[in-house]
């Protein structure tokens, strides 16, 4: 979520309205970098200015996957992500231990391993090792690393439960503005990364035919993406 201001609060309560508005008519996945704690946390910090819980949550970078209201996780949906990372971690613990510019984040997540990096300090010449003992590491907003079961990233997660939904991707509409959402960019769906995308995102755009790059910021770049990529009748 962007910073909070008067003026960032009253577009925030107007996209959260018109979600609640369109509900029987937008599914609303919220593909996120946070665990469930942190998302229960956002959930209640904006319910008072109008946020709803969406219909699902990717959270965890695409590693956990759960319903938006009681944010139980679907194991369906989990299983296999759960399955990818069997004893990985007991296997990465021994390499990450001491290392410099690394700080464990304070997460609750079990297919994940998440740190603070301080990309000044940190050896990255240790990411192909620890790579090949099936992670995949993901560097975003240059201070976030996450270690991820490989091939499993929001991207992957996303398709595989429209899927799962059959859903039709020709009506989808993703969204973002870090690195880690670099991987739902590249699915081909259709992409808003918003104004105050970070610069390594932004530094993709040229190879991401389908996504747009708003002139707005945070929610109200957004709805602009879905009006740009004709959705202008959900305000109707």
């Amino acid at each position: 979520m962007a910073p909070c201001s008067a003026g960032l609060t009253e577009e925030r309560r107007s996209f959260y309205r018109w979600l609640a508005e369109q509900r029987e008519r937008v599914l609303h996945v919220f593909c996120t970098g946070r665990d469930l704690a942190s998302i229960a946390r956002v959930l209640q910090e904006d319910e008072p200015i109008g946020l709803a819980a969406p219909h699902l949550v990717i959270s965890d970078v695409g590693c956990t996957v759960a319903c938006g209201c009681s944010l139980a996780p679907v194991p369906l949906a989990v299983d296999p992500i759960e399955a990818r990372w069997q004893g990985v971690e007991a296997q990465l613990l021994p390499l990450l231990q001491g290392q410099p510019g690394l700080t464990e984040q304070p997460l609750h997540s079990e297919r994940r391993l998440a740190y603070y990096v301080d990309p000044e300090r940190f050896d990255h010449g240790l990411i192909p090792q620890l790579e090949a003992h099936g992670v995949d590491c993901l560097m975003s907003d240059n201070r976030y690393l996450d270690l991820l079961p490989a091939g499993v990233n929001k991207g992957s997660t996303l398709m595989a439960l429209l899927e799962w939904l059959e859903v039709d991707r020709r009506t989808v509409v993703t969204a973002g503005d870090t690195l880690n959402d670099l991987a739902m960019f590249e699915t081909g769906l259709k992409g808003v990364m918003v104004a105050n995308a970070e610069a390594a995102l932004l530094e993709h755009l040229p190879r991401l035919p389908s996504v747009y790059l708003a002139s707005s910021e945070g929610c109200s770049g957004i709805a602009e993406g879905l009006r740009h990529f004709g959705f202008d009748h959900l305000w109707d």
